[in-house]
């Protein structure tokens, strides 16, 4: 039988982590599956599923968690494998930065249980001027019979500064 692991981990960034928890998996006889990882702030922060044999889970863990000794910090969950309803869809927001745009959207999302499998913000100064422009990408998980439509009006109701753009059958 194979357990499906999810973890996530932050650190110190320094050549070689991605090597050693890579060596770290494959000694255990786990197979790197998925992973997200990004250097932010003078930190690298990252999350990946990893399927280990069950007979090698608490080995593998237990050498994981010992990776604080090389300043990482690793947290180790097992994956839930519950089907989830709905349809993914795509969507982009770029606005003037401001204090509280992700929790204004957020909390739209939340209100249309809307579940947020992907978010990628950034900032960075708009062409021409010196104002600074935020833009989000996210991967959304929306239910079954929530119209694209009725997702764009909630989340243009936020302002007119701000463009939403959403990708995805409706």
């Amino acid at each position: 039988m194979t357990t499906q692991l999810v973890l996530s981990f932050i650190g110190e960034d320094k050549p070689g982590l991605v090597e050693r928890l890579s060596e770290a998996v494959r000694e255990h006889h786990g197979n790197w599956q998925e992973s997200r990882m990004a250097h932010l702030a003078d930190k690298f922060a990252g999350i990946l599923t990893v399927s280990v044999p069950a007979e090698h889970e608490a080995e593998l863990v237990s050498t994981l968690q010992a990776f604080e000794q090389f300043g990482l910090n690793v947290m180790v969950e097992t994956a839930n494998s519950s089907p989830q309803q709905g349809k993914n869809v795509h969507l982009s927001v770029v606005g003037n930065d401001k204090p509280g745009i992700i929790k204004e959207v957020s909390q739209i999302l939340h209100s249309l249980m809307i579940n947020v499998k992907e978010l990628e913000t950034s900032c960075e100064p708009a062409p021409m001027s010196s104002e600074m422009l935020f833009k989000a990408e996210m991967v959304l998980r929306i239910p079954v019979g929530l119209a694209l439509s009725d997702l764009e009006g909630a989340l243009e109701s936020i302002g007119s500064d701000l463009m939403v753009e959403l990708e995805g059958d409706d």
